[in-house]
């Protein structure tokens, strides 16, 4: 399963995410929820990187399936729609009835 977290300050400003697992929903390489999801946030990152001039921190680990990223100071509002659309995107695939056993989404406060 993957495990997302979305991170939310005190104001309600998403901060940054966690994505940890993979969904096991198919082989690897023929897993389309895990390749869904990974697009969502590789997208969402260099989006950021190339849109706004937030910066941020970013690991990642492909063997456990794990990215951490977070916006260093506070988000823009052009960083904050892209990890908005991010949170929907996320979201909607935990609220499928075909998904929703291979990806699971919280929110926690920073």
């Amino acid at each position: 399963m993957i495990h997302a977290v979305v991170f939310k300050d005190q104001e309600d400003r998403i901060r940054g995410f966690k994505l940890c697992g993979h969904a096991e929903y198919a082989q690897p390489g023929q897993d389309v929820v895990c390749a869904a999801v990974s697009m969502l946030a590789i997208n969402t990152a260099n989006s950021i990187e190339c849109l706004t001039e937030d910066r941020f921190s970013m690991t990642a680990d492909d063997e456990k399936g794990e990215i951490h990223y977070q916006i260093e100071g506070i988000p823009s509002k052009e960083a904050q729609l892209l990890l908005a659309s991010l949170n929907l995107g996320l979201k909607e695939m935990a609220d499928d009835e075909n998904y929703a056993e291979y990806i699971d989404l919280t929110v926690q406060e920073v």
